[in-house]
């Protein structure tokens, strides 16, 4: 069986190991104790060699585990804390991503808009305003996200007649030291929100589906494509 180790977040354990024990619970954790043992092949630290740890150490016990993700949620700490994460350390890359979602117009709405009938104007037009002006407020919108320099800004919105539904694409692009897949999201999201503003004394019908990334390049983690 192939172990590694892991840091597990501990919570509480200097006073879970000081507190007052019954005999019965001392068997019961001895037991348990050899069941580790021959499962991860070493015993589990004790509670004398635990009372000489620091708070922070308690923190950074490892403990060998068969299988864990390697995701880690950047934008929490160690304590359970919401942080905004600092990239100054790292390196500065050519940074693109590409989000996609859809409006689902039905029949009636989709004609209003094809014929550009909609009593508020151009909605394509005005939606691709939108979605761009999104995307350069996305730091403000999302709390943790960096405020960055995007360098391109695209949203595309095209009109589907087989689903009646306007589809929308986005691309953001910067050179810097973090992503922009959440200026992309926005941007789809902003737009297709906005196609919605713009039709809705039409209908409240209207959906708005498949928000999602499809593709994004550049950073550490390298090139990632939605899988079809």
């Amino acid at each position: 069986m192939f172990l590694r180790q892991t840091t597990l977040t501990i919570p509480y354990l200097r006073r879970c190991f000081r507190s007052n024990r019954s005999p019965d619970l001392d068997n019961a954790i001895a037991e348990l104790n050899k069941e580790m043992e021959s499962v991860f092949g070493e015993p589990p630290i004790s509670h004398d060699g635990l009372s000489n740890l620091s708070t922070h150490q308690e923190h950074q016990l490892t403990f060998p585990e068969e299988s864990r993700s390697e995701t880690v949620l950047t934008h929490i700490t160690n304590t359970g804390e919401a942080q905004m994460v600092d990239v100054s350390s790292k390196e500065a890359s050519k940074r693109v991503a590409v989000a996609g979602c859809k409006v689902m117009l039905g029949k009636k709405v989709f004609d209003l808009v094809s014929a550009n009938q909609i009593a508020k104007g151009d909605v394509l037009t005005v939606a691709k305003i939108a979605g761009i002006n999104g995307a350069k407020q996305t730091s403000n919108l999302i709390p943790l996200c960096h405020n960055i320099g995007l360098t391109r800004v695209r949203v595309d919105l095209v009109l589907n007649d087989k689903d009646f539904s306007v589809e929308i694409e986005g691309e953001a692009a910067s050179t810097g030291k973090t992503g922009v897949e959440m200026e992309a999201l926005t941007a789809v999201t902003i737009a297709g929100l906005t196609v919605y503003d713009m039709c809705k004394a039409a209908s409240k019908d209207i959906r708005i589906t498949d928000v999602q990334l499809e593709h994004k390049s550049g950073g550490k983690s390298g090139d990632w494509t939605r899988r079809q």
